[in-house]
C-alpha cells in the first residue's frame, strides 16, 4: 500500500496557520506582560499615595495644638508666651523664628513645589527626634515639608531654639517620606475676621498671601494638601500622555514612559477651630 504525504500546498496552509495562531499566542502574552506592568504601577502610585496622605494628615492636622490640660509641658519656658506664639502661627512664615529667618511656608513660583512649615506642640518631631527633652514632656515642634530632588522630605526643629529660648542639645534632622514626587502644593483656608469668625474657612490661599491676612487678624483653620505621584522608571511604556493639574497650578504635560496620579485632601485644624472661636 503506497504511503502519501503532505502536499507543498498543504504544508504551506499548515505553516501560514501555525504562524498566525503563535503570532497571536505572543500578541497575548505581550499584552498580558503590558497590562500586568500597568497594574503594578497603578497599585503601586496608588498605595504611595495613601501612605503620604495618611502621614501628612497626622502630622498637620496637628498644627497649632498646645493643650497644657492634658499634655505634660517641658516647664523650662514660659507656657502662655510659648501656647500665644504657636496658636497665633500654627503655620510658620518667613521672619517668625529669631535663630532661622529664612525658614517658613512659601509658595514655588511658576509651578514650582511649595514649603510647608507648622508649629505645635508635641511628644517628637516629624523624624521622631525629641532634642533631648525628658521622655514624658511635650515641647514646641516645628515640621518643615519640602521637595527636593523628587523627594518629599520632612524636616524637624526644636522651636525653642529657633526662636532663641534653649540653646541647640541635638541637631535637627530630615526624613524622606516620599519618593517620585513630581509636584507639592499647598493651600490654606483662611477665616474671616477672628472677632467675627465661626472657626470656618471662608478663603483658600497661597503662602505668598498668608502674613497680609494674619496681620489682618484672619487665621489659618484649615490645609489643603495636592501630591503628584509617578510609577518607577521602566515600568511602563506607551502610556497616554495627559494635562494634569495640582490644586491652584496651571496643568503639565506627563510623559508616555511613567504613570501619574494627583491625589489632593483637605485638612481642618481641629486645635485652630475652637481657637478662633475663643477670640469671639
Amino acid at each position: 500500500m503506497k504511503q502519501r504525504g503532505f502536499s507543498l500546498v498543504e504544508l504551506m496552509i499548515a505553516l501560514v496557520l501555525g504562524l498566525i495562531i503563535s503570532g497571536a499566542v505572543i500578541q497575548t502574552m505581550i499584552s498580558a506582560r503590558v497590562t500586568n506592568s500597568l497594574n503594578q504601577a497603578v497599585s503601586q502610585v496608588q498605595e504611595a499615595g495613601r501612605f503620604v496622605m495618611l502621614r501628612l494628615s497626622r502630622d498637620i492636622m496637628e498644627a497649632g495644638r498646645f493643650d497644657q490640660i492634658v499634655s505634660n509641658v517641658d516647664a523650662t519656658v514660659d507656657h502662655l508666651v510659648e501656647a500665644a506664639f504657636i496658636q497665633n502661627r500654627p503655620v510658620g512664615l518667613a521672619g517668625d523664628y529669631t535663630s532661622n529667618a529664612s525658614l517658613g511656608s512659601s509658595q514655588g513660583t511658576n509651578g514650582a513645589n511649595d514649603d510647608l512649615v507648622i508649629n505645635l506642640l508635641g511628644k517628637e518631631d516629624c523624624t521622631g527626634n525629641r532634642f533631648g527633652y525628658p521622655a514624658d514632656t511635650e515641647f514646641h515642634v516645628v515640621n518643615k515639608y519640602y521637595v527636593a530632588n523628587n523627594k518629599l522630605y520632612c524636616t524637624g526643629f526644636d522651636g525653642r531654639v529657633l526662636r532663641g529660648l534653649r540653646s541647640p542639645v541635638v541637631g535637627s534632622r530630615s526624613v524622606i517620606l516620599m519618593d517620585n514626587v513630581e509636584s507639592f502644593q499647598v493651600q490654606y483656608g483662611v477665616t474671616d475676621l477672628a472677632s467675627a469668625s465661626q472657626g470656618q474657612a471662608v478663603q483658600y490661599v497661597t503662602a505668598s498671601q498668608l502674613s497680609a491676612l494674619r496681620a489682618a487678624n484672619r487665621q489659618v483653620v484649615a490645609i489643603r494638601i495636592g501630591v503628584m505621584l509617578k510609577s518607577d522608571g521602566a515600568q511602563v511604556a506607551n502610556m497616554p500622555v495627559h494635562e494634569l493639574a495640582v490644586l491652584n497650578e496651571k496643568p503639565v504635560k506627563t510623559d508616555d514612559a511613567h504613570y501619574f496620579q494627583v491625589f489632593n485632601q483637605t485638612l481642618a485644624l481641629r486645635n485652630m477651630k475652637n481657637f478662633v472661636r475663643s477670640l469671639r
